[in-house]
């Protein structure tokens, strides 16, 4: 069985500035073109639509990201009209508000509705599960990670069959450090302020500035490592504050009151992260709640890098403790202390070693290609289900 001729997929995402669901639209968006369909992404904007656009993609802009009610419904409207208008085959919502008005304009036009959990969304109310439960309410969900699919199932009355796991894929055309030329770590060296010479260990934090990825933990975590004596490692924040401004002054703050200013940098948003795993020694990802998958533990090992991650959430089906990375008590600036101090004194063999492993079976198991087949496979099923 394969797609439909004239089959038109129509991704619906908040905004496509960055992240991994994001990255996730992009790529499903591309697969697509490749199989002679056409994509469509209705979205607010944002950096990553010149990307879309560049892989054959089209643009629908309209303020999905909106939570105000009567704008979805003008958003419903609207994606009636375009799911008329271009003959779309399926509706594929990434994000819960504009699930909404998602889920309202296919089933107005009959049109098959899939969504995506790209996170494990808490509910302390029955009035929040109900919410959190539309993206449950089409012909089917998709997963990221085992985790999430538990969750799915443990939250909301549906199916088991309606859930299907498919991972996030890594670009390996992309994320191969064969082809990272030396000018471009070079120039990540030259606007991040790092010496070519600096002998110290590079420890990477890539994430936008919020304060659920951690970085207050390991900035008390770094400077019990100062107070030990130890001037053996940088830390870089990469990361975009994404309007956050009061948390990126609050980390500067933190970062100055504890004297390490040399020792961690907030180095802001990075357009080249597979350069940017090369200039690292190490990856971390020391989230404070629980990643439903964390494409930020894939990415470095899929570069060679070994990761030091929270042990919690999707995280724990990806980095395999000890053997590609160490998995690390989350919020505890004492265990990520000691386990930033192993990293270090691990050597450059170990580190090789572990980021080879962890490599090989990020080929193995989170491809890109497995990714995107999984999910035009998943598109065909609804198909035929509603044949």
């Amino acid at each position: 069985m394969a797609l439909p001729s004239d089959f038109t997929l129509l991704q619906v995402i908040p905004e496509l500035e960055t992240g991994g669901a994001e990255q996730s639209t992009i790529d499903i968006a591309q697969a697509v073109v490749r199989a002679g369909g056409t994509a469509l992404v209705a979205t607010a904007g944002g950096r990553m639509t010149q990307r879309l656009i560049a892989d054959g993609g089209r643009l629908a802009q309209m303020p999905v990201q909106t939570k105000n009610p009567l704008v979805m419904l003008g958003n419903a409207a609207r994606l009636v009209a375009l799911i008329r208008q271009e003959k779309v085959s399926i509706v594929h919502a990434r994000s819960r508000a504009p699930a909404f008005a998602s889920l309202w304009a296919a089933h107005a036009t009959g049109t098959p509705f899939v969504a995506t959990y790209h996170g494990v969304y808490k509910a302390k109310s029955s009035l929040k599960r109900w919410y959190n439960a539309v993206m449950t309410r089409g012909d089917l969900v998709i997963a990221n990670s085992e985790y999430t699919r538990d969750h799915i199932l443990s939250e909301h009355a549906i199916d088991p069959a309606k859930v299907v796991t498919i991972p996030r894929g890594v670009d390996f055309g992309r994320f191969d450090p064969g082809l990272v030329t030396p000018n471009r770590v070079d120039a990540l060296r030259k606007a991040w302020g790092v010496a070519p010479d600096d002998g110290r260990v590079k420890v990477l934090l890539a994430g936008r500035l919020t304060r659920i990825k951690g970085h207050l933990t390991i900035i008390e975590a770094a400077r019990r490592l100062a107070a030990e004596g130890r001037h053996d490692f940088l830390i870089l924040f990469a990361g975009d504050d994404q309007g956050r401004t009061g948390y990126a002054e609050e980390l500067r703050r933190e970062i100055a009151d504890a004297g390490l200013q040399e020792a961690v940098r907030i180095v802001g948003h990075c357009d080249d992260m597979p350069a940017a795993y090369l200039l690292a020694d190490v990856a971390i990802l020391p989230t404070t709640v629980p990643e439903s998958f964390g494409r930020a533990a894939v990415e470095p090992q899929a570069m060679g890098r070994p990761v030091i991650a929270s042990n919690h959430g999707g995280v724990t089906e990806t980095v395999v403790d000890g053997v590609t990375g160490w998995l690390v008590p989350p919020g505890d600036p004492e265990a990520w202390m000691r386990a930033l101090a192993l990293a270090i004194d691990s050597g450059v063999g170990k580190r090789s070693e572990m980021g080879h492993i962890g490599q090989t079976r990020a080929h193995q198991l989170y491809s890109n290609d497995a990714m995107c087949s999984a999910t035009l496979a998943a598109y065909e099923r609804v198909l035929e289900g509603r044949r």
